[in-house]
């Protein structure tokens, strides 16, 4: 068994939030109850009630299912937030959190059991956007040693091949350029100027 392990992380979560540069700690040992959880291969699922400034809690759901590239098997993407009216995560909604180190120590104790019970997959942080790279990025450079003892991390750049006569490029059969992805080893020398699209977090060995 891992031993609890804190480090920061910050509480930017959504893009329609408001935008905090204050640090939040992770305790593993300091976590909501699950109302529901279900580890599989297919989806792992976990709802949890996270109370919130107003004083009314709000239920969230995370989600792990598979990524839907071909090129990125073992990879399972994690989505987080509450869901909408049509039963959708909405990871746009706005939340402002009572107690953000403990929100976001029960999603990460959630991907910690998830490698636990499939130590062959792999989880991806979509980093779509530059405020949700930047979060990502700096968690993991900022909390390297703290991070190495439960994940191995990775960055993912999407490439498109440049063919052999040097002027076309790889394209799908509709014509749009056939972008893949590309993991490498976490540089951790690169700055917020030169973020990966995607992060990915493998289990420790």
């Amino acid at each position: 068994m891992r031993k609890s392990v804190s480090f920061p992380y910050f509480r930017n979560y959504c893009l329609s939030q408001n935008v905090y540069s204050v640090i939040v700690t992770i305790n593993l040992d300091d976590t909501y109850n699950a109302e529901a959880a279900s580890l599989d291969r297919n989806v792992s699922v976990m709802t949890f009630l996270s109370p919130q400034r107003n004083g009314i809690p709000v239920m969230i759901q995370v989600q792990i299912q598979p990524h839907p590239d071909e090129h990125l098997p073992s990879v399972y993407n994690l989505a987080m937030g509450p869901l909408d009216e049509d039963g959708e995560i909405d990871d746009h909604a706005r939340l402002k959190h009572a107690n953000s180190d403990k929100f976001f120590s029960t999603i990460i104790l959630f991907c910690v059991a998830f490698l636990d019970e499939y130590p062959d997959l792999i989880i991806g942080l979509d980093g779509s956007d530059d405020l949700r790279a930047t979060l990502y990025h700096s968690m993991i450079t900022s909390n390297r040693q703290h991070l190495s003892e439960y994940f191995v991390c990775v960055g993912v750049d999407w490439y498109v091949k440049l063919l052999r006569n040097r002027e076309e490029i790889e394209r799908k059969p509709n014509g749009d350029p056939y972008f893949k992805p590309r993991p490498e080893p976490f540089d951790f020398t690169r700055t917020r100027s030169d973020l990966y699209r995607y992060y990915l977090l493998q289990p420790a060995p």
